[in-house]
This record gives structure tokens, sequence and C-alpha cells, in this order.
């Protein structure tokens, strides 16, 4: 047959992982070593892939390379493609005779203290050849690696405004949230938000996430239900003092107790890990924002 109307696209997988590893690694010696091929030869294959988009991907400067816009372009959906193909792999060996597989979960600090434990111990029970990757993944990021497939599914805070039409949720529980300090702090008998306004904050995960402190009401805090203190968000310049932002938990753990701010964070996280770590319950009466998991 000939080739009239159809487009041969010479472009191989192994060009992909080519893209990638340079991406990853920095240095095309050390991307050719990860992939155990010589450098002329990535570097052929490289100038094959480039020659296959019509533009550079890559950019040599005087400490390595690094990809151009369009490279930037290309490795993602490289990793896109490269992901897909290792689950067809896995699915149909699955399928064919039930072989080893995978499933990654992205977990909250909340969600992994709370359900992941008891989930684990049934998947393994039922499931002994999946093999789980649990990893830590806080909103917005699990998000973003759902849709791009680096994890398979995420559990932990439902955003208010909801996840849009491409992806499916599912309610668990409402996670209850409390303020912590440590023992010393000066506000430590706080009963009112409103005494904690002029007080400094740790923010814990990510900006406009259920531990951001600036999420909280507290000129109307004594009279808002929990649906009004989780949707309040000041105008910029206004609400508490934030002076650190900890994306990690074991980071918040490990600062708190040595700061003089107070945090937002899950009960059940602090329950489990704030008194062993000197911290302290603020008593404040006021309704504190219920997260949904």
């Amino acid at each position: 047959m000939g080739d009239r109307g159809i487009r041969v696209c010479p472009m191989r997988l192994q060009q992909l992982h080519l893209i990638l590893a340079v991406a990853r690694m920095g240095s095309l010696r050390a991307a050719a070593v990860s992939l155990h091929v010589t450098q002329p030869a990535l570097t052929k294959a490289l100038r094959l892939l480039e020659d296959e988009f019509g533009t550079p991907l890559v950019l040599r400067t005087p400490k390595g390379v690094r990809l151009t816009p369009a490279g930037e372009l290309v490795a993602t959906r490289a990793a896109a493609v490269v992901r897909e193909i290792d689950k067809a792999r896995e699915e149909v060996a699955w399928q064919m005779r039930h072989a080893h597989a995978r499933v990654a979960v992205g977990v909250s600090p909340a969600a992994a203290m709370v359900l992941l434990p008891g989930a684990l111990a049934r998947l393994r029970a039922r499931w002994p050849q999946v093999q789980a990757r649990a990893v830590d993944a806080l909103f917005p990021s699990s998000l973003t690696m759902v849709r791009s497939g680096e994890i398979d599914l995420a559990v932990g805070p439902l955003p208010p405004a909801g996840l849009g039409h491409d992806l499916q949720s599912h309610a668990l529980f409402d996670a209850r949230t409390v303020l912590a300090a440590r023992r010393s702090h000066p506000l430590v008998r706080a009963r009112r938000l409103s005494e904690l306004a002029q007080a400094d904050w740790v923010l814990s995960g990510p900006a406009q996430g259920p531990g951001d402190p600036r999420r909280l009401d507290f000129g109307a805090a004594t009279r808002a239900t929990p649906e009004v203190v989780s949707a309040a968000v000041p105008a910029a310049g206004t609400g508490p003092r934030v002076v650190l932002e900890c994306e990690s938990f074991a980071t918040l753990l490990a600062l708190l107790p040595s700061v003089e701010a107070v945090a937002l964070v899950p009960q059940s996280f602090f329950e489990r890990h704030g008194p062993r770590m000197g911290l302290v319950r603020v008593p404040v009466t006021d309704q504190l924002p219920h997260v949904t998991l």
C-alpha cells in the first residue's frame, strides 16, 4: 500500500524515556548512564526527536542542559504516555494471569492516620498481589496528580468549589479542625478567635487550604456558623499574620513547638502527635471549619 493520506511517525518509546531522563538529570552524560546507552547514541536520538518536532527541545548551558519551552511541553506529554503504557501493561498482565499490579494513592495527613491503615490491611487481605504506594498529596496538588495520572486516586479535603466535571468524588466523613500552639504561648488559654486576631500564625498546607488561618473570620467568629467560617476569606492585607508556611505536617510538628505561633490542624492529627511534641489545644469556643474528606 502507498502512504497516501497516512503519515508515518518514527517516534519511539525510547525517545520519550530519553527526553524524560534529560529533564530529570540535567545532563546528557547522566541521562545516558541512567538509560544504559552511550552519550553519542543519546545525542543522535535526541537530534531525531528534535527533527520530528521541528524545533530544539534541549538547551545546552555551561552548567549542563535544560529543556526549552517546547521540550517541557514534550516532556509533560511523554510522562503521561509512559505512565499510560505502564498501566496498560499492568492491566493486561492482571487480566491474563492476575499478576503483580500497583495502585498509587495520594493521601492527606488526616486521611493517612484515620483511613489508610485499615484500608491497606483490607487491600492486602483481598488482593495480596497488588502493591500499594502511598503518596503525600495535599490539596490542590493532589488533584493535579490525579489528572496527570501520577496517582490513581486521592483521599483528602474536598474543595469548597468542587472538583469540576472531569473527576468523580465520594464524601467519606467530616474532619474537625483545632487550634494548636506550644504550651508556653501567651495566648494558649484564649477562648475566642477575636483574641487571636493579632497573633502570629503558621500556614499548614497550601494557601486557601484547610490549614490556612486566613479562611477564618475573626471579626464575625462569635456569630458565624461553621459554613460561614469555612467560606470566609478576608480581603488582601487583612486577617491574621502568617509568619511561617509549612507544606509538610512533619515540618510543622518539628517547628511549631519552637515558635510563638498558632496553627489550624486536623483534630486527629493533633490528638495523635500534638501532646508528645509539647503542643496544646487552644480552647476557643467559636466554631472552627469542618473539612469534608
